[in-house]
């Protein structure tokens, strides 16, 4: 689309107007702005749980906003956007319908005839490749042939705007790859009439390949951080430095919150500063198993190592592998400097160590350095039969975390927990619990135990 006039020029389609959305005590979104122009495909980054499908589930009106407006065409938009089209990550498909019959669903309300509705369905069907597929059920497609039938669903409606959330997140490598170039092709050679896409993802090369703008978004509450320019149309699609150069800055962003970003992209716009974060320490949902692996990867790669380059070798998307960062930097046993993550010296001993030696080290760490299992310990310590349940601590994590997630962190906690052998937990009462080795004293602290 390389004859219309700058974004900065163009209409806006949509606009979100300083959107905020809160759960009971929880603000996922915080005083969140953006403008959706004629002509431009914006991709949508940032970490799990800052509140990218949110505001897309916003601009859609399928939720509303708890402040702020959003206004399609100028107008504040009331009900669900009669302008857009949603393809969702799991296909959201009718299963006991055929391929044809859940392209047809979404032209149900629109007051077209049968034949008309055939007409327009099959038409979408030939456009994403399932000619002659119009008659099967999704139970004998494969995930990516699933994923086209969303696709031509959401464009039977011939609307202006597409709405996608992570599109490609649960198909192969193969197959995203496939459908990312296809759905490039379909936008830039205007074989479709659309006239903006907004798409939220995980993966920082998919966004740098598709978008002429990418919005990174920071987390708890979520807001846009940064606005970053896309690559040139000529060079989006290439596998070359410029594109490598983006994803590295992009990688540098998210895992630098406070590091001068004008200074890693003159071209950069700073929207909103990071936020202060919920008030209680967020610990990362990762598996010891995972994380292990992690670091004893970067220690045979020479204990250093960038993190685009990183996310390639493992075949990981941000939101796999930015977790396991976060994890090795609470335990202090990496840091990311200058978009690299380098293993600390501890880091070094946690990779070289036998299992007891990891289970010690992790001991250690947990108890210094994560608020959520120090302060278990702590309670277990004072508690009558060092048991305590796990209910009331819940409720606390609530007054800074969804209920959901106050349960995520929880069971995250419980893993490390174990792991470290710093408490159990019984699941069927519900209650953490001291398991004391044979031989030791039940009087005995965590602490004393951690350091023993």
């Amino acid at each position: 689309m390389g004859t219309t006039p700058p974004s900065t020029l163009r209409p806006a389609l949509l606009v979100a107007d300083r959107i905020s959305k809160t759960y009971g005590n929880v603000r996922i979104l915080d005083d969140v702005s953006l403008d959706l122009r004629e002509g431009e495909f914006v991709a949508l980054l940032g970490p799990s749980g800052s509140g990218k499908s949110t505001l897309l589930r916003i601009l859609a009106g399928l939720i509303p906003p708890s402040a702020g407006e959003v206004r399609l065409a100028g107008q504040p938009l009331r009900g669900v956007n009669p302008r857009a089209a949603m393809v969702f990550q799991n296909f959201a498909l009718y299963p006991w319908l055929t391929v044809q019959e859940n392209v047809e669903l979404g032209l149900l309300g629109s007051g077209l005839g049968p034949i008309e509705r055939r007409r327009r369905a099959l038409a979408m069907i030939d456009l994403v490749g399932l000619d002659g597929f119009e008659d099967a059920y999704p139970k004998e497609l494969s995930g990516g042939m699933r994923q086209r039938v969303g696709f031509a669903r959401a464009l039977a409606v011939s609307p202006e705007i597409l709405l996608l959330d992570e599109p490609f997140s649960a198909l192969d490598v193969l197959t995203a790859d496939n459908l990312r170039n296809e759905l490039r092709q379909l936008w830039t050679e205007q074989r479709v009439p659309l006239r903006s896409v907004l798409m939220v993802t995980h993966n920082i090369a998919e966004a740098v390949s598709l978008a002429d703008r990418l919005l990174v978004f920071g987390a708890n509450p979520g807001r846009i951080r940064v606005e970053l320019p896309g690559l040139p149309p000529s060079v989006r699609a290439r596998a070359d430095g410029f594109q490598h150069a983006l994803v590295d800055t992009i990688y540098r962003v998210m895992t630098s919150p406070h590091e001068e970003v004008a200074a890693l992209l003159p071209t950069a716009r700073i929207i909103q500063p990071a936020g202060p974060g919920p008030g209680y320490q967020m610990l990362p949902h990762v598996s010891i198993g995972d994380l292990t692996g992690l670091l004893e990867r970067l220690q045979r790669l020479g204990s250093r190592e960038d993190l685009s380059d990183l996310a390639a070798d493992l075949q990981l998307e941000a939101d796999e592998l930015l977790p396991l960062v976060d994890a090795a930097v609470i335990l202090g046993l990496a840091v990311v400097e200058q978009g690299d993550l380098i293993l600390t010296a501890l880091g070094r001993q946690f990779a070289e160590a036998t299992v007891d030696g990891k289970k010690a080290i992790f001991r250690r760490q947990s108890l210094a350095h994560v608020t959520l299992i120090g302060e278990i310990v702590r309670r277990l310590d004072r508690a009558p039969g060092h048991r305590c349940g796990a209910e009331a601590l819940q409720r606390e994590l609530e007054q800074f975390f969804s209920p959901e997630e106050a349960a995520r962190q929880l069971d995250t906690a419980v893993d490390w927990g174990r792991f470290s052998e710093l408490f159990a937990f019984d699941d069927d009462t519900g209650e953490f619990f001291l398991e004391f080795p044979e031989g030791t004293s039940g009087g005995e602290t965590s602490q004393q135990r951690a350091i023993g």
